[in-house]
């Protein structure tokens, strides 16, 4: 039963974070481009401020729930007599998440900064760079998490 609801946590926290992605990738972002910059900037970081938010707590419960499971299956097999050997598909999981969690750091605590100082600033300009940064690797983060749901389904 533990196990059954740390998948759940981890999924559901996957749903989150890649859900969010695709909503402010997709939809978000290109309605809000027809806003003035004075307008675009600051709501845009209003979202991003409540949305990177949530992503800090949903990769900590991938993270943690992807661990303890891995852990658990492994303490399992080893107390069973039998060598752990982690699944192909969880090797790729685990590295394409650890990407993922070190390319939102990237975005959270270095690029949402720099969109932060303009906002404050009223400085739309530096505020449009950044944005543009941050849909960049926002981009590059959804495509790897696609790709890890793709191969965790495929490769089952």
């Amino acid at each position: 039963m533990v196990y059954e609801f740390l998948k759940l946590v981890h999924l559901l926290a996957v749903v989150v974070w890649v859900g969010g992605m695709v909503f402010g990738y997709f939809f978000l972002r290109p309605a809000a481009q027809f806003l003035e910059p004075a307008l675009r900037v600051p709501l845009l970081h209003g979202v991003m401020q409540r949305f990177f938010a949530a992503v800090l707590v949903a990769a900590t419960l991938v993270l943690v729930s992807g661990m303890w499971m891995i852990a658990r299956l492994a303490k399992e097999t080893v107390q069973a007599g039998l060598a752990f050997n982690m699944p192909l598909d969880w090797k790729i999981m685990a590295v394409l998440g650890l990407l993922m969690i070190i390319i939102f750091g990237h975005i959270r605590f270095s690029l949402f900064k720099r969109l932060g100082r303009a906002t404050a600033a009223s400085d739309w300009a530096a505020g449009g760079v950044a944005l543009a940064s941050i849909r960049t690797w926002t981009g590059i983060n959804l495509a790897i998490g696609v790709l890890i749901i793709a191969v965790t389904l495929l490769m089952t």
